[in-house]
């Protein structure tokens, strides 16, 4: 039931794919226009007693005690024992375009033994980018969703306990160079390459220009990217906005994707199969111990032992040679329905029909 359920919903989806139109914003970005990633190393100070084991994580005890120093505290000759203190990895992703003094969300890892940062609180950490340079500093309060709770007999844990995010919690303190404007040419690049598609976002650029500004202005380069000539007096951020609302139906290709761990089957829209034969059948064979004690007659100077008794049985069902002629996806899926199979089946049948030459689409298997 829950594989036709599946099906169903997906020729449903595929069937309004085919009357619905999508906007280019959707299927292709502005190439060049793309986040930068930030990383820092800091302390998380406020834990209940779930920090780093300061004798295991010997870098946490360095780097406490380093800012303790900076604070004008000496406590290089004390052996600290807390347990409030966990050294974390903070991530970021910089948007592009953002400028001085906007916030972006963290998300905080520890990289000791703490169990949990729960509680606990970021201290000024600096964020920095690929070219060494510090772009944004983080401090604040973590948001944990998971926990660990432990007793002498029993451990109940929920989610990552060592993982948290602080939103808005870090503060943009330089600009990435360059702006919009100085990006050079402008071109659109596909989210899903497709030479069909990058013609279809051509011919939808090229018809409204025409129309608008009375001049051709797109032009693909490749199966990937479409090449923009921005018309004068025209903003590129009024230009970009009114060509990324025009709406194309986009190809895709003939594609099935398969899960083998989860059971999960996807079948694009494309998918064609030639007329085949197929019957799936299932061999099951039981075996049974039901071992028995013999007991010697009194006297008889025997001795009592287990005897092995052993019963094999085996049986195959009988599942009718059925015939799919799928000339497209609702074909193909109202022949599998009918024949009531599992997602392991259905991947299996997949697989042999891919061998046998019969599916003229991409099968690929994760």
């Amino acid at each position: 039931m829950m594989l036709r359920a599946i099906l169903f919903l997906l020729a449903v989806l595929v069937s309004l794919q085919s009357h619905a139109a999508t906007r280019i914003k959707d299927v292709a970005s502005v190439q060049g226009v793309r986040d930068n990633q930030l990383i820092g190393y800091g302390l998380v100070m406020g834990l209940q007693g779930t920090g780093d084991t300061l004798r295991n994580s010997q870098f946490t005890e360095q780097s406490l005690q380093s800012m303790l120093d900076r604070m004008g505290v000496n406590v290089r000759d004390i052996n600290l024992r807390t347990r409030n203190v966990a050294a974390v990895i903070v991530t970021a992703d910089l948007p592009a375009f953002v400028g001085s003094g906007s916030r972006i969300d963290v998300t905080v890892t520890s990289m000791g033994d703490a169990t949990s940062l729960k509680g606990g609180t970021l201290m000024l950490t600096a964020l920095q980018g690929g070219d060494g340079q510090v772009y944004a500093v983080a401090q604040g309060a973590i948001a944990v969703s998971g926990f660990s709770a432990q007793g002498q007999a029993e451990t109940l844990t929920s989610g990552v306990a060592t993982a948290g995010r602080i939103p808005n919690g870090a503060l943009i303190e330089r600009e990435v160079q360059g702006g919009f404007n100085a990006m050079g040419p402008l071109a659109f690049e596909l989210k899903n390459p497709d030479y069909k598609t990058a013609t279809l976002i051509t011919d939808a650029i090229n018809l409204y220009a025409q129309q608008r500004y009375g001049v051709r202005v797109a032009s693909p380069r490749d199966f990937r990217t479409v090449l923009l000539q921005k018309p004068k007096n025209v903003a590129a951020t009024r230009f970009i906005a009114e060509l990324g609302d025009l709406e194309i139906r986009p190809d895709t290709p003939a594609r099935i994707v398969v899960d083998q761990r989860t059971g999960t089957v996807v079948i694009g829209k494309n998918v064609q199969i030639s007329t085949v034969a197929i019957t799936h059948g299932a061999l099951t064979i039981r075996v049974t111990e039901t071992p028995e004690v013999s007991q010697p007659d009194p006297f008889s100077m025997g001795q009592t032992v287990v005897v092995p008794r052993t019963q094999i049985t085996a049986a195959e069902e009988r599942v009718p040679l059925a015939i799919v002629r799928g000339a497209d996806l609702q074909t193909l899926v109202k022949g599998l329905n009918q024949m009531g199979l599992k997602p392991s089946d259905v991947i299996a049948i997949l697989q042999a029909v891919k061998t046998a030459g019969a599916l003229q689409a991409e099968l690929v298997i994760q």
